[in-house]
């Protein structure tokens, strides 16, 4: 039986509810926790858009990727990447590098829903 666990993103800090989000996805708020088992569990974050982002990181903090060409570092900042792909992208790639770089990632970040 699938579990539901709803997180209230409403004047909370991006990296609170990201934290909280990757123990949940985890497993690691139960006691038969194991590491290599993924618990039967869905997390819910609803009013995504009313995450609130402290300081100047709106306008200072930039998301990097690169190509592996030389020349190819990518850099955007925040302000951007919301007009672009909104609020749920922040949320989910906070998450997604909170959790360990493995075989199960893939299925925890399928069990995550973020609403507006």
């Amino acid at each position: 039986m699938m579990d539901i666990k709803t997180i209230d993103a409403e004047n909370q800090s991006l990296g609170r509810i990201a934290s909280q989000a990757a123990v949940f996805l985890r497993g690691k708020d139960n006691v038969t926790f194991q590491r290599n088992i993924i618990p039967p569990v869905k997390i819910k974050i609803i009013n995504a858009s009313k995450v609130k982002l402290t300081g100047k990181k709106i306008d200072q903090k930039l998301y990097r990727h690169h190509s592996g060409y030389p020349g190819g570092l990518k850099e955007e900042k925040i302000r951007k990447v919301i007009e672009r792909l909104g609020h749920e992208v922040l949320l989910k790639r906070a998450i997604q590098r909170m959790l360990p770089n493995n075989k199960l990632r893939p299925q925890m970040m399928k069990r995550l829903i973020i609403t507006k």
